[in-house]
């Protein structure tokens, strides 16, 4: 039973790999190279986080024969790519490119994370800087404890802390 568990397990994690089909491979090997380095760096625009050569949607495949034609068209890697970029926009790339239409792209996260701490830093430092949530006696509060440590202090001295009188019983 663990045999076949692990079999199945085994063939759905190579399943990814089976996504480019024997009928798109070019014959010559230099060019199939070529267009699995490509590939790699396409986005599936069904899937979104996948490579077109990890996708199984439709969409990937016809972009995976449309790059093998692009190649033996004669096309170079950059032009194939420029190729896919004009027809499907920016988005078929999965590593963006740096260009200053993308700088907030590359920039928004490492800003955030640098606001963010700057945030944390200065709550951290004000907190540590806070007064103590426990105020200093008053003058009158301060004569009551006098007192309560010269009579011994405590409930037996009878002491009223607002009057500073002796309670007395009825």
């Amino acid at each position: 039973m663990r045999a076949v568990l692990a079999a199945l397990i085994l063939l759905w994690l190579a399943l990814p790999a089976l996504a480019v089909n024997p009928d798109e491979m070019l014959k010559d090997p230099a060019l199939e190279a070529r267009a699995r380095t490509i590939s790699e760096g396409l986005r599936c625009l069904v899937c979104q986080n996948e490579s077109i050569d990890d996708s199984d949607a439709d969409l990937a495949h016809e972009i995976r024969v449309l790059v093998r034609q692009r190649l033996t068209a004669g096309d170079t890697d950059d032009q194939v790519r420029q190729f896919l970029v004009d027809r499907y926009g920016e988005f078929v790339l999965l590593k963006p490119v740096l260009a200053p239409h993308t700088l907030v792209l590359w920039l928004a996260a490492p800003t955030l994370l640098i606001l963010g701490g700057i945030v944390i830093f200065v709550a951290v430092r004000r907190r540590r800087g806070a007064p103590e949530l426990a105020m200093a006696p008053t003058v009158d509060e301060q004569a009551v404890l006098q007192s309560l440590e010269e009579n011994g202090g405590g409930a037996e001295s009878g002491l009223n802390p607002q009057g500073h009188e002796r309670l007395t019983k009825h």
